[in-house]
């Protein structure tokens, strides 16, 4: 910031003679001012707050914990000085729920796979706004954003599809995509289908399972801490409130009848973004820039939750 006008310009002489102290104080005042100014404004800076976040299903024990990343820079800097590429030697796996052309694809989609704790579909279509805008669009736009702010900050992204594929992939291989990666963090983005007033964002987090092929307990507690992360993120910035329907109020739901998070050797959660059957939370999803600040704000808990 510059400090500009005619009040912080020295005073111009109208003498041709001044006293010696007169002199000192007409050229240091304005200077010691100008400090000052700058100083306040840079002391003044402080990261910015939000409220608790939400929740989900099975209430979360970190509820009522506000978490809440500072603001990041254009270039991937935080407020702390970090560097420009503060994810450099990171992977992440970001997993577009769904596939606009599953629907297509019913037999394939419904074959039962092994999730550890029963079997389950293999994909499911996913559900819409009512007036048709699709969540496996939502979640592939809101995807490609991510991956360009988390690239710009230095981190190899890996999507599990990329409207690619006929269909799925199915649960349990889009857990195994994460795994392979040895990813450092796997985010599943979705958007819910509850009824009409239920609104708002919660973050799904991997439940203790140690059943069949299925075993969370070593990503229990680092996906609890990236889930506390992402959505303090995404409350922070896209100014969503959590959950009013699940999870009491802090955003946080944890599940274990989910595959992709049975199955995941590594830290992951799911962020559903908000309900796309409210009329409200439709209107935000079906918003670019709305979907934008959805992306930046999980970006924002990534980066907080891999610089510990």
């Amino acid at each position: 910031m510059s400090y500009a006008g005619p009040e912080f310009e020295s005073p111009q002489p109208r003498r041709p003679r001044r006293r010696p102290l007169t002199v000192a104080l007409a050229v240091l005042v304005p200077g010691a001012l100008l400090g000052w100014l700058v100083h306040a404004g840079v002391s003044g800076a402080a990261d910015e707050g939000s409220a608790p976040a939400g929740s989900g299903v099975a209430a979360s024990p970190t509820a009522g914990t506000a978490l809440v990343p500072p603001a990041l820079t254009s270039n991937g800097a935080d407020a702390k000085g970090l560097g420009a590429t503060p994810l450099r030697g990171k992977v992440i796996v970001i997993d577009p729920g769904h596939n606009l052309t599953n629907f297509r694809h019913t037999a394939e989609i419904n074959r039962k796979v092994n999730i550890g704790t029963n079997r389950k579909e293999c994909d499911t279509t996913g559900t819409s706004t009512n007036s048709g805008y699709a969540e496996a669009k939502f979640t592939l736009d809101v995807a490609h954003r991510l991956r360009t702010l988390l690239e710009k900050q230095g981190a190899t992204v890996k999507l599990t599809q990329d409207g690619d594929r006929p269909y799925g992939p199915c649960v349990d291989e889009r857990a195994r995509i994460g795994n392979r990666a040895k990813a450092d963090a796997v985010v599943s983005i979705h958007a819910d289908g509850a009824a009409a007033g239920q609104r708002g964002y919660h973050v799904i987090l991997p439940g203790r399972v140690h059943k069949g092929i299925a075993d969370t307990r070593r990503i229990v507690a680092p996906s609890a801490a990236l889930g506390r992360f992402v959505a303090a993120g995404f409350g922070h910035v896209t100014g969503s409130g959590p959950s009013n329907y699940v999870g009491h109020g802090t955003g946080l739901v944890t599940r274990t009848d989910l595959g992709g998070l049975n199955l995941s050797t590594v830290p992951k959660v799911f962020i559903e973004c908000g309900n796309m059957r409210d009329r409200k939370d439709a209107a935000q999803l079906t918003s670019g820039a709305w979907r934008q600040k959805a992306a930046q704000g999980i970006s924002e808990g990534i980066v907080r939750f891999l610089r510990g």
